[in-house]
């Protein structure tokens, strides 16, 4: 009788261990090929091998051997320390690998097929007021430094553009045209121009000035003269608005909000702020319109159509 050493063969190990964890692996790779030839962004790229890793540890099951049950358990674990907004964000990406698994053959059932997200209920979006606007903008002038007035300058253009964080630092000097700047890497890749008010137009003026000539074309840049991350934005900005003793959350995503409704209750009209705000569809744009119910109850009172009859 032959002796038995060394390792097992590739066919003995397949007589003892279950192949899924092989074939996910094969699912992965060709999920994340088709993710990088349609071109999405590094961010989404992230976001998905994030959340599917996330999933495949909270049940430390492989994700090819999903069932309809599995994603349910998912679920009731989420919740016990997960918010809904954040469990629906995780459901959306094990959505988009299950359909592709199923698209592609790879399972003979979509485990998400009947799965719906979560019902959450909307809540209002706090925005930054007058008032805490010009605090914020004292309280960053009161540095004097070049990175103070940096901020400022970023402020103005967020509050200005309503542009995304990743928007931001993407823009290079070149794409500043007087009073309008052409963004150019933007969240479903189509450029458009967004329009500066004068004292925003005036103070990128100065800035570029102050800013000279350095080795990145970036117009927003470091005390290093190197180009800006979005996480040094983010902190600054916090940290700002604790200096200015704002309650609210202090962040470009509040300022992008901000300048919205500030839009919309100047009179723009739907279409005009979904252009300027770069969304693909009017879906977001409609609930920015919806969102601020006392605001818009105040517009009631003044522009209502019965406002005028002697009836």
């Amino acid at each position: 009788m032959k002796r038995r050493r060394g390792e097992l063969s590739k066919e003995e190990l397949n007589l003892i261990y279950d192949d899924s964890e092989k074939k996910e692996e094969e699912l992965y790779k060709a999920f994340l090929r088709d993710c990088y030839i349609r071109n999405l962004r590094p961010a989404t790229l992230n976001y998905y091998e994030n959340e599917l890793m996330a999933a495949k540890k909270l049940l430390s099951k492989p994700l090819i051997s999903w069932t309809p049950n599995d994603v349910e358990e998912f679920i009731l674990k989420s919740k016990e320390f997960m918010s809904i907004t954040s469990v629906n964000t995780r459901l959306r990406a094990l959505r988009s690998f299950f359909n592709f698994a199923y698209k592609k053959k790879f399972i003979k059932k979509n485990p998400m097929k009947d799965i719906k997200l979560l019902r959450d209920r909307q809540k209002l979006i706090e925005t930054l007021n007058n008032e805490e606007i010009e605090n914020l903008i004292k309280t960053i002038r009161k540095k004097k430094t070049f990175v103070s007035f940096r901020d400022e300058v970023i402020l103005l253009v967020f509050l200005d553009t309503g542009v995304r964080l990743s928007e931001l630092v993407g823009i290079e000097v070149d794409d500043v045209q007087g009073n309008k700047v052409i963004i150019r890497k933007t969240k479903n890749l189509f450029e458009r121009t967004v329009y500066l008010s004068d004292i925003t137009q005036q103070q990128i003026e100065r800035y570029i000035k102050l800013r000279g000539k350095v080795e990145t074309n970036k117009l927003f840049i470091s005390q290093d003269n190197k180009e800006l991350n979005r996480h040094s934005i983010q902190t600054r900005f916090q940290k700002y608005g604790k200096e200015a003793k704002i309650s609210k959350r202090v962040s470009p995503h509040t300022f992008r909000h901000t300048m919205a409704k500030r839009m919309i209750m100047s009179g723009v009209d739907a279409f005009s702020l979904m252009t300027m705000l770069g969304h693909s569809d009017m879906t977001i744009t409609k609930r920015y319109v919806n969102l601020w119910g006392t605001d818009i109850e105040k517009k009631h009172k003044q522009y209502g159509a019965l406002k005028g009859l002697k009836i």
